[in-house]
């Protein structure tokens, strides 16, 4: 039995006893964020004030109008649009340090008012009404959750919201059947999946330029998107094994897109891996740096209007980079891998794998030659990200 194989065969038994609330959380945080992409309202609570939501990007006009009507009928709840701190500074709003900012709403508004102010791509079309007068309180646990909720549901992070006290929310939330957490849980949903990862099934998978090569698929335990481990012959785990973490991009990896470099690093990494007698390809679930296809599909929609890709993600509201490689580093432990040759141009990855507790022995260069397409991309990464091109 190799290294390798002898730390993937020694796992640890399966959990007994009393039911695990922290499982019954995640599996109730997911389910609300299937609400949120279906347009169904949600609620997040912290202590004594909670907000009832409908993510901005799928919110309905019915849907808008019957919120304002529970907010004109009651002088304890306020209305208003949820916005993130990013999106806030691109429609020069003053965030003043907050993470969720809250943009109180009056009678003259319209549900498609809430759209010109979360999605930039309706900018040319709906130009903003402005200006807009944020509410000066400080953002609570349940303003960020339900962000946090929007964005693990893959939407634009913006929100039509009711704020209030929490009993009398809850009350609305239940004639609604809308599903609730508290802040605090949500906003420890990413690093309580990636700590449920397991593997789940692995097949040997000859690949064009790795022919000896083995696929692992790793999901949380409480379901979730997968992310995958291609083990390219057999590297030696005792020694630091050469790796590339390779996140999911569908137009550059299975359409072939020119706009970005994916496609050729993935091909490559796998050729030099198998060149150099073995090692470990992970392939994370986190398109688009982790706001998933749809939102990168408009942030392209940005870059053809003249905004680069820094500026474009800065528009919809998101991080330059939302990526979380906690996950990256349980897929490795429980390969049994302690230290890699990391196959980046990104020191911030490599600063992020250290941090996690996996040592990164080596940088390993990983950059080609550009195309007409992909120029300003590229000097993008390198003059705005810190990329090493």
């Amino acid at each position: 039995m190799t290294a390798l194989s002898a730390a993937q065969d020694n796992k640890a038994p399966e959990p007994k006893g009393k039911p695990d609330t922290t499982a019954a959380n995640l599996i109730n945080i997911d389910r609300m964020a299937d609400d949120a992409r279906r347009g169904l309202a949600f609620l997040v609570s912290a202590g004594n004030t909670s907000v009832l939501c409908i993510a901005g990007e799928v919110l309905r006009p019915a849907q808008f109008d019957t919120l304002k009507l529970t907010a004109q009928k009651n002088t304890r709840i306020h209305i208003g649009t949820l916005i993130s701190a990013r999106r806030a500074e691109q429609i020069t709003v003053a965030h003043k340090g907050r993470a969720a900012v809250f943009l109180p709403i009056n009678d003259q508004w319209r549900a498609t008012d809430i759209s010109a102010i979360g999605d930039p791509t309706m900018d040319l079309a709906r130009p903003m009404m402005g200006p807009y007068k944020s509410d000066d309180r400080s953002d609570t646990a349940a303003e960020q959750g339900a962000l946090k909720l929007i964005k693990i549901a893959q939407l634009l992070p913006y929100a039509l919201c009711l704020s209030g006290p929490s009993d009398l929310l809850a009350k609305i939330a239940a004639d609604m059947d809308a599903l609730s957490a508290t802040g605090e849980n949500i906003l420890r949903y990413d690093d309580l999946k990636a700590q449920e990862l397991t593997e789940v099934a692995r097949a040997r998978l000859p690949m064009r330029g790795a022919d000896n090569a083995c696929i692992h698929a790793f999901r949380p335990a409480t379901g979730g998107g997968e992310h995958l481990a291609i083990v390219i012959g057999n590297p030696d785990v005792n020694a630091p094994v050469l790796l590339r973490i390779h996140s999911a991009c569908f137009t550059g990896d299975i359409l072939g897109s020119l706009k970005c470099d994916c496609g050729v690093q993935l091909q490559q990494a796998l050729e030099t891996i198998n060149s150099a007698g073995g090692g470990i390809l992970l392939y994370m679930a986190q398109e688009g740096r982790g706001i998933g296809l749809e939102s990168k599909l408009k942030a392209y929609a940005l870059q053809d209007q003249g905004f680069d890709t820094v500026d474009a993600n800065l528009k919809l509201g998101f991080d330059v980079d939302e990526r979380f490689f906690q996950p990256a580093a349980v897929i490795l432990g429980q390969l049994g891998v302690k230290s890699v040759r990391l196959m980046t141009n990104n020191p911030k990855k490599i600063a992020a794998m250290e941090d996690a507790g996996i040592a990164v022995i080596e940088r390993v260069p990983h950059h080609f030659p550009t195309n007409t397409h992909n120029e300003d991309y590229l000097k993008t990464k390198k003059t705005r990200t810190g990329h090493l091109l």
